[in-house]
């Protein structure tokens, strides 16, 4: 039967229409239910931004116009006070480039902003100062990345994770390759802009911003450029750990292209880059399963299992921009911005799961294991013997396969001398594909082989080396199996020698906006500017997935109908190569190609599960923004004050299909659903900024600004059990007989009320002082654990009338819904200081050197109902965060050492079958460095060459439980990374 088939076949049970007349005909569905705990409120903007003109959302770069064709152009600039023409005079008077250049660059758009902003700037056209767009930003004050497979990459602001912040691209909210709303960063190639910018207070004009901050990647302006580009740069890149699978490799390089000139009396512009990539990283990978005991002398911490792994990741991708930018005359200006990137990720895992204290025998479990020699030190089991252990060795292949693209077009029409209309559209789109492999090898099915025994001691990192005693290479020994016996398809056993995901996503949004916006003459309200946007994203999840069972006969892998329960090892599928996991003591384990397995060997069968089949959903969101603004350029006494007060109305009409699937008397049943709401929020916004003493700063924003939930929390979908085991067993809140998993179409935006203040000096010499201060008030929080009781007695129906009397006799009608709900609020606050100071504003013999240096200490109270008295971690927080940059740059040549430091955080990892999970991570610091030099005259003049140098402390990624380092969940060391580079510009 075909899974349409299959699909249709299961929505026409009774069961199916039960449940769909249930929860959604009388439209008392789960999810409403839930969404009346929401108490929904009005929420306020962020405070408003001045760049030379009050708008956040112009031209991030130094040679930024009056007049731009961008998503929220800009009335005329004010007047320069004397200190910014004292400062732009010294500016011009300093000839700098490279990293003095980034940081100049920087420095100047911070001082004009009145919007609270950091900012990465490129040192060259096609060079952000680091390897990557999110290694740069996380050398700002505040910002702090995560590193997945030993990349940084999940970003938090200021305490609060990327479900907090949004990504702009020159201006316009952007879709993203990965599950939720966060961009991955990787999809996006850093040649290819000129700065990167983080808002930490909003405006009125500023569509889309985020409660944490507002990320705006900047592309370059070929109008703005003085004369022709033609740049070509090449890297190569190794490892520093030794391709740690046969089938790897250590060796990757970067190469791209810029190409940018003016044609037709420069009034048309062009910009053309083009990128590849082939990046590689090595991950020695150590997973505890959790720890038993209590901690004690007599009953030490055990560790019930561990799942070692050495992991090859290869990163291939390429991509291209294009800028078409056209000022015919001083009242028109057209810019089309298109990009396009393919990204492509291979890993190959292999290692082996342990099940240890966690199955003992003595514990109740069936033919578990057995420990002995048990020395303990400190309450921890620090050596023990296993016995009766049933290993499974895993040869596992994924690989992720996405198109980002991203079009926009604006036209600035100039109406009158003090008038313009700018209209914009855009399109952000993303394809994303998983093909996820598992294969499994063993004794024999379901503990029925030969059993090991395994030694394991506990090293000083918190992880265990592994003496076993058999062979794992053995293919006499180990074959095609179940070892564990852990496969199930809802009904009945199936034999699991291998499982296959195949998820797939698209990200869809389409945006329209248009705006008025003026001058005012001889009033301290300089400006104005009214306008309108509409947007429509729509992201749809699909999922897919597979048994994987030996071949020679059965249906659908089940064991009952007579389906293999090994088979050996083909003799195609082996390498030739076995893989070692000395880092852990394992001399070696049998090493397979899983995708011969896969193509060649294994038969499939469709997992026709509930908890798989309603994972599939739609969300759809339109949302209506209107918004209206002025801004201010006066003087208080003889101090100049700029600044804006405005509003945004923001109207959301959300919605969500998806289905409810159940299973009964071993008969899946799934019923289509569909629900949506609509609501209103009100975001006013103000912002000042005071200049006190000569480039001397005091901006201060007032806001209330929103952000919606994670996509997968909007799903209607709903996963309805039934435990017939259940029935008639007391207490009823013990043993339920009905229970619901899913999500809440009804969710409400998180809101914040944002009181932001920042204290900012600039010098004459270049470089600033910066010290920053920062309260949000946090309500409507989603707690994606919520629960709450339902009566199903709708349900009743699909059991049988006995059925019906023991649950009705029972009290057990009544059973909990598990479903996110807007329950939560609560503060963070928190400090920010920078210094970017050139040493020759010390003294002239240190011309060259510099330091560029930020902290930041943040601190939360967020409480959820359900626990009113006990605060939550927020993921992605660390409360003491830092980054020291000290470089050396003058004659071509130039030296950089950036070290960052970030408290331990709760960070999010993929749990069991890839569903993220949190877990506490230990505080890390991490040294990159790089030199290089270019040459200034001569036949190889405008030829550089570069050398770089990550993680050159070696520090691994590390989580542990129960806030106890000594409990160590995850240990990945991923190594040093080394580049070589050259670049010529023509």
């Amino acid at each position: 039967m075909t899974e349409q088939a299959m699909s249709r076949a299961m929505s026409a049970t009774a069961p199916a229409r039960l449940l769909s007349e249930t929860l959604i005909g009388r439209r008392v569905s789960v999810i409403a239910l839930a969404a009346a705990l929401v108490t929904p409120g009005v929420a306020f903007a962020q405070d408003a931004a001045t760049t030379a003109n009050a708008n956040p959302t112009a031209k991030a770069q130094v040679e930024a116009t009056t007049t731009q064709a961008e998503p929220t152009p800009a009335p005329a600039a004010p007047a320069e006070t004397p200190a910014e023409a004292a400062a732009a005079t010294v500016d011009e008077n300093i000839v700098v480039t490279g990293i003095r250049a980034g940081l100049a660059s920087s420095a100047k758009i911070k001082r004009q902003s009145v919007l609270i902003v950091d900012s990465v700037s490129a040192e060259d056209v096609g060079k952000l100062p680091d390897v990557s767009i999110a290694d740069s930003l996380a050398r700002l004050p505040g910002v702090t990345a995560q590193r997945l497979e030993g990349r940084d990459q999940r970003l938090s602001i200021r305490g609060l994770g990327p479900d907090f912040s949004t990504t702009l691209l020159n201006g316009r909210e952007q879709v993203t390759t990965g599950d939720n709303r966060g961009v991955e960063f990787d999809q996006y190639p850093s040649e290819f802009f000129k700065n990167v910018n983080v808002y930490k207070s909003a405006d009125a004009s500023l569509i889309a911003a985020g409660i944490a901050g507002t990320v705006d990647l900047r592309m370059l302006r070929p109008l703005d450029q003085g004369k022709r580009i033609l740049a070509v740069s090449a890297r190569g890149q190794m490892n520093g750990i030794d391709k740690l699978n046969p089938d790897g490799t250590r060796y990757g390089y970067r190469a791209s292209a810029t190409y940018v000139d003016k044609f037709a009396g420069d009034t048309l512009g062009i910009a053309l880059g083009l990128s590849a990539t082939q990046t590689p990283s090595q991950n020695e990978r150590y997973n505890a399963w959790g720890y038993s005991g209590t901690g004690t002398d007599a009953d030490p911490f055990l560790v019930n299992g561990a799942k070692p792994y050495v992991q090859s990741n290869k990163l291939k991708r390429f991509g291209g921009v294009a800028t078409i930018e056209w000022r015919p005359s001083d009242t028109f200006h057209s810019t089309f911005d298109a990009l396009y990137s393919h990204f492509e990720e291979t890993q190959i895992l292999r290692g082996i799961e342990f099940p240890l204290g966690g199955q003992l025998a003595s514990a109740g479990t069936a033919n578990g294991t057995t420990v002995s020699n048990v020395t303990s030190a400190n309450g921890f089991a620090t050596q023990a013997t296993f016995g009766n252990v049933f290993g499974v060795q895993r040869n596992d292949y994924n690989q992720r396969k996405a198109d980002n693209y991203s079009l926009g077009w604006n036209n600035d029409l100039k109406l009158t001398d003090t008038i313009h209309l700018n209209v914009d559209a855009s399109w952000s789109h993303a394809d994303r594909t998983d093909f996820l492999l598992e294969t499994n090898t063993g004794t024999g099915f379901s503990k029925t082989g030969v059993a090991d025994t395994v030694t394991v001691k506990q090293n000083g990192n918190g992880t265990y080396t592994f003496a076993p005693t058999l062979d794992y290479t053995d293919t006499n020994v180990f074959k095609l199996t179940d070892p564990q016996g852990w496969g199930n398809n809802g009904n009945q056993q199936v034999v699991q020698t291998g499982f296959l995901n195949r998820p797939s996503f698209k990200d869809d949004l389409k945006s329209l906006r248009a705006n008025l916006n003026g001058e005012f003459s001889d009033s301290v309200v300089k400006g104005w500017e009214a306008g309108v946007n509409y947007s429509q994203r729509k992201k749809t999840s699909a999922y897919t997935s597979y048994f994987l069972c030996p071949p020679g006969g059965g249906t659908n892998c089940t064991v009952a109908s007579g389906s293999p329960l090994s088979s050996t090892v083909p003799a195609d599928a082996l390498l030739g190569t076995n893989v070692a996991l000395g880092y852990l003591g394992i001399p070696q384990m049998l090493t397979l190609d899983p995708l011969s397995l896969y193509n060649n060997t294994l038969q499939s069968a469709f997992d026709g599960r509930p908890s798989a089949l309603v994972r599939d959903n739609v969300v759809l969101e339109k949302i209506w923004t209107g918004y209206a603004k002025v801004t201010i350029d006066g003087m208080v006494g003889d101090k100049p004050l700029k600044g804006s007060i405005g509003t945004q109305v923001i109207h959301s009409d959300q919605s969500s299909t998806g289905q409810i699937a159940s299973v009964v008397n071993g008969v899946v049943t799934i019923a289509p659903v569909s629900q949506g709401v609509k609501y209103t929020n009100v975001l006013p916004s103000a912002t000042m900024s005071l200049e006190l003493i000569p480039l001397g700063f005091v901006k201060m924003g007032a806001s209330q600004t929103m952000i919606r939930p994670r996509l997968d929390q909007e799903r209607v979908t709903q996963d309805v059990a039934i435990n017939l085991t259940n029935i008639g067993q007391t207490p009823a809140g013990l043993f339920p007989v009905f229970t619901s998993t899913g999500g809440n179409v009804n969710l409400k935006p998180y809101k914040s009320t944002n009181i932001d203040m920042s204290f900012e000096k600039y010098f004459n010499a270049g470089g600033y002082v910066a010290l920053s201060g920062y309260f949000k008030h946090l309500t409507d929080f989603v707690d994606p654990n919520n629960s709450l009781p339902y009566d199903f007695s709708g349900l009743l129906p699909a059991l049988t009338p006995a059925q019906q009397a023991q649950v009705i006799a029972a009290g057990q009608t009544t059973g909990n819904v598990s479903t996110p709900a807007n329950t939560g609020r609560g503060e963070v606050l928190g400090v920010e200081a920078t210094l970017s100071l050139p040493f020759k504003a010390i003294t002239s013999f240190l011309d060259g050197f510099g330091v560029f240096a930020s902290g930041n200490y943040t601190e939360s109270t967020i409480k959820y109902a359900s626990n009113p008295t006990q605060a939550i971690t927020l993921p992605g927080l660390s409360a003491w965060t830092g980054s020291g940059t000290i470089y050396f740059e003058k004659h071509g040549f130039q030296a950089r050492a950036n070290y960052r430091y970030r408290s331990s955080f709760l960070a999010e990892v993929a749990g069991l079958s890839a569903n993220p999970t949190y877990r506490t991570a230990r505080a890390e610091a991490i040294l990159d460095a790089q030199i290089g030099y270019e040459f200034q005259s001569g036949p190889l003049k405008n030829f550089a060459i570069l050398a770089q140098a990550k993680n050159l402390t070696d520090r691994p990624f590390v989580t542990y439980q129960n806030d106890d380092p000594r409990q160590v969940i995850d240990y990945q060391r991923y190594g040093r990374d080394y580049y070589v580079g050259v670049t010529y510009k023509f």
